[in-house]
């Protein structure tokens, strides 16, 4: 009597669940680790799986944009986080955001309800030791998944030094989070860029010019949190910058960054401000608010301080201040195939943030194709090699292309994607049919 190999999982993130459930759909039994709640990285707090921590948002819902279009191929293999995301969302205009605590409660209660899954919370120290499993005929695993994430503990990270050498680094910085009845609104006003959306998604704080000014002058120079002897070492990722970083990049920097005002007009003025924050909902109930774009390693007392600058936040309580925290990825280029599967070491696959996609989805995207092609070796089946003209091909093939030069995070973006035959010069109508060229891949391929 044969008995299936067992695969294993680290980390229950996007990624982890991701992968997890691919593996037990497909009749595998799995072992996911978790470390919470034995032991939190320095920006988790919550014990279920796929916390959120930079924001609550999962980007543009409609098809004709890059992240709208990837959550819409990852529909096509039962995805369990966009699944619970539209499950638990929130009004948030055109974007598709969700409360994070009933989102990851749902993620974790849908895994745990998977009878060939066994959750162990505890920190997996050592890969060594699983690697030997997969050639091992009396204990063997059919595949180990590293989805450790972005905050892979420090003794996980080092014992993967062997097979990746030396680690990068950059930095992710969260967002402050304010109560919504102590936002002004005899300042502040609710609309939608562009009027997408619902009328009440977002609440906007308008800033004319002399505002704009003095609060840029208070945020370039204003205090940051001191950071470690490592982090020192390393530069700031360009895609989760901090507001202060930013601004110090120039006085308009931010004017065409998050606080563009393009799209809205102040009521009391019937005017497109000078500057405008967007707040954006973290619950249904509007009891918080997320200040876009405003991610910062500021110290606590200088964010209240500059950010209550901020007309219509004057009095705002605050109740979660913005943090920054280090994140690593691996040379995926070097070391990674398209089917996230390492070189050099049949069975052992990576996924998530620590593959160099960058995005909550992008990360439960590899999960996805990690797991799917995890089992589809040990059924014997050809690794599944999406095209690119997928978004979620194109992005696997970009962290799996060791022509890439400087590798750097790269997120859910059109530019992945190969041009049309046709030129199509409407930037609206060019992004539709490129979706509309890929989702009829998927059509094509029912069965994948």
């Amino acid at each position: 009597m044969t008995t299936t190999p067992e695969a294993l999982v680290i980390g229950a993130g996007f990624a982890g669940c991701e992968a997890a459930m691919q593996l037990v759909r497909a009749g595998i039994p799995t072992h996911l680790y978790e470390m919470k709640p034995v032991r939190f990285s320095p920006a988790h707090k919550n014990p279920d799986f796929a916390e959120l921590v930079c924001s609550n948002s999962f980007k543009a819902k409609r098809t004709g944009s890059a992240a709208g279009l990837m959550k819409e191929e990852m529909t096509r293999f039962g995805s369990v986080c966009v699944d619970a995301a539209r499950k638990t969302e929130v009004p948030a205009g055109g974007s598709l955001s969700v409360n994070r605590e009933d989102f990851a409660r749902l993620v974790t209660e849908t895994l745990e309800a998977e009878e060939l899954l066994t959750v162990h919370r505890e920190e997996v120290t050592d890969l060594a030791p699983l690697l030997d499993r997969l050639h091992d005929e009396a204990d063997p695993l059919s595949a180990v998944i590293v989805a450790a994430g972005p905050l892979v503990s420090d003794a996980l990270a080092e014992s993967l030094k062997p097979l990746s050498g030396d680690t990068l680094h950059f930095f992710d910085a969260a967002a402050p989070i304010v109560s919504g009845d102590s936002i002004d609104m005899d300042k502040a006003f609710f609309q939608s860029r562009y009027d997408r959306g619902g009328e009440d998604d977002y609440i906007n704080c308008p800033m004319n010019k002399a505002e704009y000014e003095a609060f840029y002058d208070a945020l370039i120079h204003a205090e940051s949190a001191e950071l470690h002897a490592f982090e020192k070492k390393h530069g700031v990722y360009e895609g989760c910058m901090p507001i202060e970083v930013m601004a110090s990049r120039g006085p308009d920097t931010m004017r065409f960054g998050p606080l563009k005002p393009v799209g809205l007009t102040d009521p009391r003025t019937g005017h497109r401000p000078w500057a405008c924050l967007q707040l954006r909902r973290e619950t249904v109930d509007g009891e918080m608010y997320n200040l876009v774009g405003f991610q910062t390693n500021l110290k606590f007392g200088e964010q209240k301080r500059v950010f209550s600058m901020i007309p219509g936040l004057e009095h705002a309580e605050f109740l979660r201040y913005g943090v920054m925290h280090r994140n690593t990825y691996i040379q995926s280029p070097e070391l990674l195939g398209s089917d996230f599967q390492f070189r050099t070491v049949p069975g052992l696959y990576f996924a998530g943030q620590i593959t160099g996609v960058e995005g909550y989805m992008e990360s439960a995207m590899s999960g996805i194709l990690a797991g799917r092609n995890a089992a589809r070796r040990l059924h014997g089946e050809e690794p599944l090699d999406l095209p690119v003209i997928t978004m979620m091909g194109a992005l696997s093939h970009y962290i799996s292309n060791p022509s890439v030069k400087d590798f750097q995070p790269m997120g859910a973006n059109f530019g992945v994607l190969p041009p049309l035959p046709d030129k199509i010069r409407d930037k609206k109508a060019r992004y539709e049919a490129l979706a509309q060229r890929s989702l009829a891949w998927f059509d094509e391929h029912p069965q994948l």
